[in-house]
């Protein structure tokens, strides 16, 4: 039912921007809000209505990750002065609580794109993570905070 009211959702944007005559990625995500709130209000069938909660949490996933980066960027900046002896880099193991090659996945690439950190390898089986970390100063807040910051959000959009 989600895929249909995606594809739905999908159909009214694109009518959107066919009745206004300006195709622009602004109109067209202006549309696909306005189609949004048209198929809210018009969903009566409960099973159906996970898909208003899903968009908004993916949205704000989205925000969430792009301030990640952004602050691991600076921060990155900040520790490549110090000297070498400062760094603290580390392989870190951590456990995984996806199951799924596609949540894995998703997982990695998330903690890759924050600078800083990058994937070294997953365990034959799918429990475990390695991470190479640029400057590890707490081994156990690192793993709480990819576990919190990360891999729960992540597999509460994607389960």
């Amino acid at each position: 039912m989600t895929k249909s009211l995606f594809l739905s959702n999908l159909i009214l944007a694109i009518i959107w921007v066919l009745a206004t005559g300006t195709l622009t990625e602004e109109n067209f995500l202006f549309g696909f809000i306005i189609g949004f709130v048209i198929l809210g209000v018009i969903t009566y069938k409960k099973e159906e209505r996970k898909y208003f909660t899903i968009i908004p949490k993916l949205f704000g996933f989205m925000i969430f990750l792009l301030w990640e980066i952004t602050k691991a960027n600076f921060q990155s900046a900040r520790e490549s002065f110090y000297p070498k002896s400062r760094l603290v880099p580390a392989i870190v193991k951590v456990p995984l609580d996806a199951k799924t090659d596609l949540e894995i996945s998703f997982l990695a690439n998330i903690i890759s794109l924050t600078p800083g950190t990058l994937i070294m390898d997953v365990s034959n089986d799918k429990k475990v993570i390695y991470v190479h970390v640029m400057h590890l100063l707490d081994k156990e807040e690192f793993i709480k905070e990819t576990k919190r910051k990360f891999e729960k959000p992540l597999l509460e959009l994607m389960r």
